[in-house]
């Protein structure tokens, strides 16, 4: 049975409740020490974990509106935290594993964490690095890794926390008295995203927001009603997708597998066998790319029959005319070839369900004709994130899907798509100015254009903003970067692509003189890499002479680069960089 969440204060009472119904049914599961078995929590397991932290978190005088970064890769603890964030009424701040000194340094200023919870030794250093680089202190810090231990008098390990003895059911009514003043209104997280000038903003979501982007995710996955189902988490727990995706799963009961690393995501799917998979585009285009692969090896018999299926699969999410043969041949290839691909994954997926990002129509076609349905969706952190998503019943390939329950959708004059609803953000961490550029009147502007058709289902058609999202849904500034780029005389201007990619490259506009050349900027690259993060590194470059200018159209009046107007001309050439 699917919960009903419309009446409910706050995000901890899902816990509760679901704790209270689950009790000693498996719940967790993950392998941090490369054994053959997952170890395994139960939900009462997690309960108790959860009630002390959360205690010990009370005990350090966490208030009401208090942050805490969270800094960890997906692991049961990372779930276990932020519960225990939310049952003292504080708020949780996620930050990536993969931000630098410089990005931890710029979200503790901004934000003022009270405590940090951290996963590894490494984290602990580069964390520490950034709060002395500006001077800051926490009050506790949180060592979560309980394979290793770290030995100091500031830092507490969760391997000690949790084998301290405290009465559960005291310490729950104690908690659940306490959560009596949280309204759907109240702060549960700051998710940093990257705004157009490349500053971080902090993305300030509500109980309500995340409560009622939950309903709406329910809402759509009627057929899974009833069923015992099971999730692979591996895209990071501090992007709002997963984040959100984290509390689904609750609300649906839900097993939770977490990932070991991508490289053992599809040996790890088999294990898991998952009802439900999300990811971003870029799992989705690899996953073909390697059904591709794999069928090159095969028979010439073998591939007759695959093209087949993907023939009449086409035709039939198209809802091309089909006829007695073809609808028959059709079944028998449900049975010969997409059965089997479903088997790969386990045997039991329901759906995969793609965001963060664009999907390709292409790999959309693909893999819905084999018979993987893939459902893409639409959405942004500032919408607690997402807006709509394709059913299971109607899959339109080249749309976002339908509007989420108690979401409003309008397009504006100029195309651009806004939204209303509660599941839009409360506004920017300590940031009055950005958060009215994009929140008027209660409409957020989400710097998309899109279409509604007729049947109610969203499009997107362009992006009116800068910022560039990566295959993997992250969220990269440009104009960082080629800030930065600036900093040196041998490059004159720079523009910096990759939405949609696994990397980043650059066209580069030097000084015709230049001796050198490619040797100098690679030299400057080299440099300038070291002060970004993974995902905003440069990997390849094209030198070019001609400037950008009023007169050629790639710059504005005001001098700011006409990003369509660049890629419409170098498109190709920024293209060949990526074979």
């Amino acid at each position: 049975m699917i919960m009903q969440i419309s009446s409910f204060n706050s995000l901890n009472k899902i816990f509760f409740l679901q704790c209270e119904k689950y009790q000693k049914e498996d719940h967790l599961f993950f392998n941090n020490l490369n054994l053959k078995e997952f170890q395994t929590y139960t939900w009462s397991d997690t309960k108790k974990n959860v009630l002390k932290l959360a205690n010990f978190l009370n005990k350090k005088n966490i208030k009401k509106g208090d942050r805490v970064l969270l800094v960890s890769e997906n692991r049961p603890e990372w779930l276990i935290a932020d519960l225990a964030i939310l049952l003292n009424s504080a708020i949780t701040v996620p930050n990536y594993t993969t931000y630098t000194v410089s990005d931890f340094a710029f979200t503790i200023n901004d934000c003022k964490p009270t405590g940090l919870i951290v996963s590894s030794a490494e984290l602990l250093n580069n964390v520490l690095l950034a709060a002395k680089k500006i001077n800051y202190n926490f009050n506790f810090i949180i060592f979560l890794n309980q394979n290793n231990v770290v030995a100091s008098d500031n830092i507490i390990n969760f391997r000690d926390i949790i084998e301290k003895e405290i009465d559960t059911e005291d310490t729950k009514l104690f908690f659940i008295d306490r959560n009596k003043s949280i309204t759907r209104k109240d702060p549960a997280c700051i998710i940093y995203t990257s705004g157009t000038q490349g500053t971080p903003k902090g993305v300030v979501l509500s109980h309500g927001g995340i409560l009622k982007n939950c309903e709406g995710a329910l809402d759509f996955l009627y057929f899974i009603k009833g069923k015992q189902n099971t999730f692979l988490t591996w895209l990071p727990l501090s992007h709002s997708y997963e984040h959100t995706v984290q509390f689904v799963q609750l609300s649906l009961g839900a097993k939770i597998f977490y990932s070991e690393s991508l490289d053992k995501l599809l040996t790890n799917l088999k294990i898991a066998r998952p009802t439900i998979m999300t990811a971003v585009p870029r799992f989705y285009t690899n996953l073909m790319n390697k059904i591709k692969i794999n069928l090159n090896s095969q028979s010439i018999f073998k591939r007759i029959i695959f093209n087949k299926t993907l023939e009449l699969g086409e035709k039939k999410l198209l809802f091309k005319k089909m006829t007695f043969i073809e609808n028959i041949l059709n079944l028998v290839l449900d049975l010969i070839v997409r059965r089997k691909i479903k088997n790969q994954f386990g045997g039991k997926i329901k759906a995969f369900i793609s965001g963060g990002g664009p999907l390709d129509y292409n790999v959309g076609i693909f893999l819905n004709s084999l018979g993987l349905p893939t459902l893409q969706g639409y959405g942004l952190t500032e919408a607690s994130p997402v807006v709509s998503c394709n059913s299971i019943d109607r899959i339109k390939v080249d749309t976002v899907g339908k509007i989420f329950k108690d979401v409003e959708v309008k397009i504006a004059f100029d195309g651009e798509i806004l939204v209303r609803g509660e599941n839009i953000m409360l506004g920017y961490w300590n940031n009055k100015n950005e958060t009215e550029k994009i929140l008027k009147d209660n409409w957020l502007y989400t710097g998309d254009l899109g279409e509604i058709d007729h049947e109610g289902y969203l499009k997107i058609t362009d992006r009116k903003k800068d910022i560039i999202v990566s295959a993997g849904g992250d969220n990269v500034a440009p104009s960082k970067i080629e800030n930065l780029l600036a900093n040196y005389p041998e490059i004159i201007q720079s523009y910096v692509y990759g939405d949609n990619k696994n990397y980043l490259v650059a066209l580069i506009v030097v000084a015709k003189e230049l001796e050198d050349r490619k040797n100098k900027i690679q030299f400057i690259i080299d440099k300038v890499n070291k002060e970004l993060s993974i995902i905003e590194k440069i990997k390849k470059f094209i030198i070019i002479d001609n400037l950008f200018t009023i007169e050629n159209e790639m710059l504005t009046p005001t001098m700011k680069i006409r990003r369509h107007q660049v890629k419409k001309v170098f498109g190709d050439q920024l293209e060949k960089l990526y074979f």
